[in-house]
């Protein structure tokens, strides 16, 4: 119950369903009537009741349930067979009492549709607004009300009132996250020689800790990097802009020294976040003039080469986590490119996607579908590959998917 006295009166139309016994409430009141078809209208039309049930019973008795526009009440109306005891209890009291925050006002809209009232409101000793009134049948049921119940339901819209406003501003602020993080994926790809290439991020919410980019390293020097933090939602997405900050910050170091670059940058992110944090990255280096690809994984998924000849190398990890330790070093290894050579990299989301019986797209799937578009352009490669993504997995998208690819030519 509420602490404050006069709350009581609104919490006992509430749902409380947090007690640790089986829920139990009033399903049902049931009213006797004569003619069901006299008496639906009376409660739809005159009292602005809620029609929620019509049905004929296996006795034989038709049965119709209505309810006052909050649903707190149910009315069940039973039009009983003449030679049935319980057609004598219709037109009793049925001690059935309607709250409302304003009886003189409801008295006069009901009392102008037609609803007659045994007598005006009045003020018992009890306290509050009490007045009387019968349907067709006279059943009598009492309307009655209280300064608390209109205290506690304007507090009450109140609550409500500022829920939607914080929902709002809070929707407005997650839109604006969303946005200002799109601007964070890479908004210029350098252009190169021997190579093109594209990159996607489909997120699993409206903002996430995927993070790709496209820097330029120097002249004809192109960085290809993808990573996943840890986390979800707003969280990572900082966590990612964390990143991102610090790679593109300290790129310059990538033309003579890449390995100082994520020294530098696992530095950084270790400083500036949780002990908690951490991120995979896979870090490559593209020289157009010398077709080389140096690179560094940093605990993340292996990347996809997949040959001209058919023939699929992995680009494994060489490396731990960043962020994870103050003290961190990584190695480079190095692959020379052909022309019609393809690279993928990609993030959990794909491959951890999975289907209805639990099992998960996979390395053997992405491959597949890599090597059945890869005669297509980048973008719509991607688009091929994401689209397959998304229908093998029938479930709800539950992490972000990311994929870059690059294909390797002859130069232009």
């Amino acid at each position: 119950m509420a602490s404050d006295p006069f709350l009581s009166w609104a919490n006992r139309t509430v749902l409380r369903t947090g007690r640790e016994e089986p829920y139990l409430s009033i399903q049902d009141i049931v009213v006797f009537v004569r003619d069901l078809d006299v008496s639906k209208p009376f409660y739809l039309q005159r009292l602005g009741f809620e029609l929620l049930a019509e049905q004929r019973l296996p006795t034989g008795e038709r049965w119709i349930e209505v309810a006052p526009p909050d649903g707190s009440a149910n009315l069940a109306l039973v039009e009983p067979k003449p030679d049935s005891p319980e057609y004598h209890l219709i037109g009793g009291y049925r001690w059935v009492l309607f709250m409302t925050e304003d009886v003189h006002a409801k008295y006069k809209e009901w009392s102008e549709r037609g609803v007659r009232f045994l007598s005006a409101p009045e003020t018992p000793g009890w306290g509050g607004t009490y007045a009387r009134f019968e349907d067709p049948d006279g059943n009598a049921f009492g309307l009655e009300g209280f300064d608390e119940v209109k205290r506690s339901l304007e507090l009450s819209r109140l609550a409500h009132a500022e829920k939607l406003e914080a929902d709002r501003r809070a929707a407005q602020e997650m839109e604006i996250a969303k946005q200002v993080q799109a601007r964070l994926f890479p908004q210029i790809q350098p252009q190169l020689q021997t190579v093109d290439y594209a990159g996607t991020c489909l997120q699993a919410r409206q903002v996430g800790g995927d993070y790709f980019d496209f820097l330029s390293l120097g002249p004809q020097r192109l960085g290809l990097i993808i990573g996943d933090v840890s986390g979800k939602g707003i969280a990572a997405a900082l966590l990612m802009a964390n990143l991102q900050a610090s790679l593109r910050s300290q790129s310059s170091l990538a033309f003579d020294h890449p390995q100082a670059l994520l020294r530098s940058v696992n530095r950084l992110f270790y400083d500036n976040t949780s002990d908690s944090a951490y991120a995979s990255l896979l870090f490559a280096d593209y020289d157009d003039s010398t077709r080389r690809l140096r690179f560094a994984n940093c605990g993340h998924l292996s990347g996809l080469l997949l040959r001209r000849d058919g023939d699929v190398e992995l680009l494994e990890s060489t490396t731990t986590l960043l962020g994870l330790f103050q003290e961190w070093d990584c190695f480079m290894q190095e692959k020379e490119l052909f022309p019609g050579d393809l690279l993928a990299l990609y993030t959990d989301g794909v491959t951890e996607a999975s289907n209805v019986q639990g099992e998960e797209f996979g390395e053997r799937l992405l491959i597949e579908a890599l090597r059945q578009h890869r005669e297509l352009s980048c973008q719509a490669l991607l688009a091929a590959v994401v689209d397959r993504v998304r229908r093998f997995g029938s479930q709800e998208q539950h992490d972000d998917i990311t994929i870059i690819v690059a294909k390797f030519n002859s130069g232009k």
